[in-house]
This record gives structure tokens, C-alpha cells and sequence, in this order.
């Protein structure tokens, strides 16, 4: 990591987000919260590459022959469990920006964060049901306190949403979570679905005790904003919340001691109610943000600009999330699990998006800056609408495969590697896009805690499919893809149609 920075021309000591060291042309700072990013997300989407398939195995929905001493639920069971759990992740990130701005600030809240992660993977490693649920909680609650915050930093280490690296720099730092992602279903999903599960659940926590251990070491590479608490909580605000959060606890705690105690409880009670509070707290939030008075007109009105990439988005992670559960499944049941004979694990398919990434983000990064030097860079309504338009576009394509293999067949794995990169098109088309739009029109009032709003259209959609799996809807029919494919094409052409509208909305940020 050293090695990669290099010393500039005229040095001028004032901040990390200024020194004269660079990480690629960007500040240094970048470099540490690069590799703290990408040890966290291999524990994550190894963790992640895992999950469906840990769940369903030694079950009816199992693949003969599989590894078995998993969880051994029905495959509509574990997708929904895994729906939520990732809406959980997500809808933390809100919780954990709160907690950047008022409490702890984003430097201290990540450290915390990244300790939880790695206790969550070390409590996953032990069998057993309880200590499962326990772990995949530790994991969610860890993942939304870093989320928002590590994101913050990147932003903290730039001179302004105006400045021109800033796009760049979360792009390259857009990488880092995929070199990450990439790796991990390699390693860990390897090791947990041809060896042992919970070992690779164990290498998950190591990989997060070394992202941990890079963050501590280069915490003098950022900037020293990322350790102060914009607005800290007065001594009556922290009581207030105490007290409510005790409240809160103490209805649900009887809520469901009635619900088991008269022995309906069913895992639909605690997937439902949780995945209607996913959708609710989005709308609250931004509710709550767009009404608050302190706010100026300029600010309000970027708010009710960002709504439309806020739906966009939640329409988008709804689909392109499914590359965990129901294209998990396909891969693990209905795809043939080998190439130019090369035998290989499912969840080595969970590295084909990373893959894609990797390989065609540094050439939409390259292309972003050579079309602003002509000022031909497609604005950011235009870049949202083709994402929509492109991860339609891959469950149109999905919807083939998935009829072909309704009598048996096992289909080529280059069908999902083709649905794959299409999604991947859609992704970097929306995603470090959206994180820097985010950081651009966010209220200074609620800068780390729009980076939680961010994350939660990633809630939202992940919550709709949950309640669609619990319903009892069947994702693996092509009725289904092509329905989804139909809403996210119609978005698409949604965010395009009222472009100069938005424009307008989004004031001096493009």
C-alpha cells in the first residue's frame, strides 16, 4: 500500500485532503479507506456468498449431493431471510450516520463498527441456529455504523463537491469494495462450501480484523474533520433517546413474548413487520429531512430533487440484490457447474459482478472525465436512466435461462455471466454515481446521515422483495422477472422524461 502513494511537486501541509502525498492523484487518505473498505466487503459478500446456500442445505430444496449440516430450510425461507437481512444492513447505514453526526463522529463509529463485524463473523462461526441469527444481527448492526461514515470520510477528503477528483475518487474507492467482493466467494466460498461452513465464516472475521488493523495503523492519512461530531447530542437529547429506545424495546420484547407464548410465532413474524418498517422509516426519513424548517429554500428543494433518484435507486437494489438469492439459487440448482471442464463451487458465481467491475469501472471512470473535458458528460438523470434501463434489460435476459431450465436442464454458466455484466453496466452507471450525488446534495445539517438515506433505497427494494417471497410470489418463474424487468425500464423512462424538471430540482449540483 505504501508503495502506491506517491510524493507530489509542491507539498503544502494544511490537511491529509491537501498534503502533497497522493494515492493515484487522489489525496492518500483514499488508500487507507480503500483497503479498510475492501477487507470489510470480502467478509461481507463472503459472508453473503455463503448465506442462501448455508441455509438451504441438508434441506428438501438442497442440491443433491451438496454439502449438508446447514440450516436445511426451504429455499423461499432463506431468500427471505436473506432479503432482509440485507435491507437490515442497509437500513442501519441510517442509524449509523446518526450516530457519525451526534455521538461518536464517522473516524470513531467505523472502528467500533468494524469490532462488531468481526465479533458477528467469530459468533457465526459456532453451529447452531441461535448463534446464527446472533451472528448475521452482530454483522447487520456493525455494517450500517461503517457504511455511511466510510463514505463520509471519502468525502471529507476532497475540497468541496466541487472539486473535479471527487467523482474519480469514489469510483477508485468504488473499486476497493469490488476487489473485495471479488475475492471473497473465491476464498471464503470455497473453504465454507466444499470444506466447512463455519470455517468460512471464520475467515470472513479475519479479513474484517485486517481491514480493522489498516484503519487504526492510517488514520493519519485523513482528514481530521472525520473525527469531530458535526452537532453532538446535548444532555437531554441523550436521555430523550435512551429513554424512548427503552420504550420501544420493552413493546416489542412484549409483543412477541405474546406471540410465542401462544405459539403462532412462524419465521413470518419477524420477517414481515421487519420488512414493513423498511419500507415505512425511507418515506419517514425523508419526510422528516424535506419538512425541517432549519433547513434553507436552496436545501429543501435539492431534497425534493434527490427523491427521484432515491426511487430510482430502491427500484434498481431490488432487482440487482437478487444476485444473493434467487440468481444464488439458480447457480447453486440450475446451472451447470462447470466450464471448459473446470469443476468449480456456486458461490463462485457472487465474484462474476466484482469481476465485471473491476474490469470496466477505471474505463467508465476514464470516460466520465474524457467527456467533461468536452462537456459531453451525460448529466446525472441520464446516467440513472440507463442503469434502470440496463438491469431491466438483464432480467429480460435472466427470464431465458430461467424458462429453459424449467424441465431440468442445467443451463451454461455464461448465461449468468452475461446477466451479470449487464447488471454491472446498470451499477456503475448508479452506484458510486449516487454515492457522490448524495454527498453533493446533501444538507450540511445532514451530511453523514444522507449517506444512511443513500443506503436505505437499498432497504426499500430488498424489503419489497421479502414481502413478495412472503406472500408466497415465485421468483423463479419468468412471469415474475419479466414484471420486474417491466417496473425498471418504466422508472428508467421516468427519471428521462422529467429530466429538465430534476435538473432544475438539483440547483448548482450536476
Amino acid at each position: 500500500m505504501a508503495s502506491s502513494l506517491t510524493k507530489g511537486a509542491a507539498p503544502q501541509e494544511t490537511t491529509p485532503a491537501s498534503s502533497g502525498k497522493t494515492f493515484l492523484g487522489h489525496p492518500s487518505g483514499l488508500a487507507i479507506l480503500f483497503m479498510t473498505e475492501m477487507w470489510e466487503r470480502f467478509s461481507y459478500y463472503g459472508m453473503r456468498a455463503l448465506l442462501v446456500v448455508y441455509l438451504i442445505a441438508g434441506g428438501p430444496d438442497a442440491k443433491p449431493g451438496s454439502q449438508g449440516s446447514g440450516l436445511a430450510m426451504p429455499e423461499a425461507t432463506s431468500v427471505a431471510i436473506y432479503s432482509v437481512y440485507v435491507a437490515m444492513v442497509y437500513l442501519l447505514a441510517m442509524p449509523g450516520g446518526w450516530f457519525g453526526d451526534r455521538v461518536w463522529g464517522p473516524r470513531k463509529t467505523v472502528a467500533i463498527a468494524a469490532s462488531v463485524i468481526m465479533a458477528g463473523h467469530l459468533v457465526l462461526a459456532m453451529p447452531g441456529k441461535p448463534t446464527f441469527f446472533a451472528g448475521l444481527a452482530l454483522v447487520a448492526i456493525g455494517s450500517g455504523l461503517l457504511k455511511a461514515n466510510i463514505s463520509t470520510m471519502v468525502g471529507h477528503l476532497y475540497d468541496g463537491p466541487k472539486d473535479p477528483r471527487r467523482d474519480g475518487g469514489f469510483t477508485l474507492f468504488y473499486i476497493g469494495i469490488n476487489v473485495g467482493a471479488f475475492a471473497a466467494p473465491l476464498v471464503i466460498g470455497t473453504v465454507g462450501q466444499k470444506y466447512n461452513w463455519h470455517l468460512g465464516f471464520a475467515i470472513a472475521a479475519v479479513g474484517m480484523g485486517i481491514g480493522l488493523l489498516i484503519f487504526l495503523l492510517g488514520t493519519r492519512h485523513l482528514n481530521p474533520k472525520s473525527s469531530q461530531v458535526p452537532t453532538p447530542l446535548t444532555v437531554a437529547e441523550r436521555n430523550s433517546w435512551l429513554k424512548k429506545g427503552l420504550v420501544w424495546l420493552v413493546v416489542a420484547a412484549v409483543f412477541y413474548g405474546i406471540v410465542i407464548g401462544t405459539g403462532v410465532f412462524t419465521i413470518n413474524w419477524a420477517l414481515v413487520p421487519i420488512a414493513l418498517l423498511g419500507l415505512f422509516i425511507p418515506i419517514f426519513v425523508l419526510a422528516r429531512i424535506k419538512r425541517d424548517k432549519e433547513l434553507s429554500e436552496t436545501e429543501q428543494t435539492k431534497v425534493s430533487g434527490y427523491i427521484w433518484f432515491f426511487v430510482a435507486a430502491a427500484v434498481f437494489w431490488m432487482i440487482f440484490d437478487q444476485g444473493g438469492s434467487t440468481m444464488s439459487t439458480f447457480a447453486e440448482k440450475k446451472t451447470a457447474d462447470s466450464i471448459f471442464g473446470f469443476d468449480f463451487p456456486s458461490t463462485w458465481f457472487q465474484s462474476v459482478n466484482s469481476l465485471w467491475v473491476v474490469a470496466l469501472a477505471p474505463v467508465f471512470a476514464a470516460l466520465w472525465l474524457a467527456l467533461a473535458r468536452r462537456k459531453r458528460e451525460p448529466s446525472t438523470t441520464v446516467k440513472f436512466a440507463s442503469a434502470m434501463v440496463f438491469v431491466g434489460l438483464s432480467f429480460v435476459l435472466f427470464a431465458l435461462p430461467m424458462s429453459m431450465a424449467s424441465d431440468g436442464t442445467k443451463v451454461s454458466p455464461m448465461w449468468l455471466i452475461a446477466i451479470y455484466g449487464l447488471q454491472t453496466v446498470g451499477e456503475l452507471c448508479l452506484s458510486p454515481v449516487g454515492l457522490s450525488l448524495t454527498t453533493k446534495m446533501a444538507p450540511a445539517k445532514y451530511a453523514s446521515q444522507m449517506m444512511g438515506v443513500w443506503f436505505l433505497a437499498v432497504t426499500a427494494g430488498d424489503c419489497v422483495m421479502t414481502l413478495l417471497v412472503t406472500a408466497g410470489a415465485d421468483l423463479n418463474g419468468t412471469g415474475m422477472m419479466l414484471g420486474q424487468a417491466a417496473a425498471a425500464i418504466l422508472a428508467g423512462a421516468g427519471i428521462w422524461l422529467n429530466r429538465k424538471k430534476i435538473i432544475g430540482l438539483m440547483g448548482d449540483v450536476r
